[in-house]
């Protein structure tokens, strides 16, 4: 069993910057895909960034693409998501999710096994 705790959200003005963290516990997950997906009010879960195993492979979403920046560091069982130039629309409850697999970068939140509870993220325009 993997447990995932995100960190980093905040309230934060249009064009301004936060780092979001996800730390994973239970077991090592360095041979899983991990990602970031966000859900606002009303709306379904979306994809937002995933990376393969070894982080040699990343994905964005079209609408973060240029502005949002996913790592991973194996040796701490964590995965970052660095978020620039933060847009109102961005504003969202964002999770961190572990994959089934490790060699993909999964968009479809179908192809997670474990997810953490969310962290808010607010831009003010």
């Amino acid at each position: 069993q993997v447990q995932l705790e995100e960190s980093g959200g905040g309230l934060v003005q249009a064009g301004g910057s936060l780092r979001l963290s996800c730390a994973a516990s239970g077991r090592s997950v360095s041979s899983n895909g991990m990602g970031w997906f966000r859900q606002a009010p009303g709306k379904e879960r979306v994809f937002v960034a995933a990376i393969n195993w070894s982080g040699g492979s990343t994905g964005y979403a079209d609408s973060v693409k240029g502005r949002f920046t996913i790592s991973r560091d194996n040796s701490k069982n964590t995965v970052d998501l660095q978020m620039n130039s933060l847009k109102p629309e961005d504003t969202a409850v964002y999770y961190c999710g572990v994959a089934h697999f490790g060699l993909s970068v999964p968009t479809s939140p179908n192809r997670y096994a474990y997810w953490g509870q969310g962290t808010q993220v607010t831009v003010s325009s």
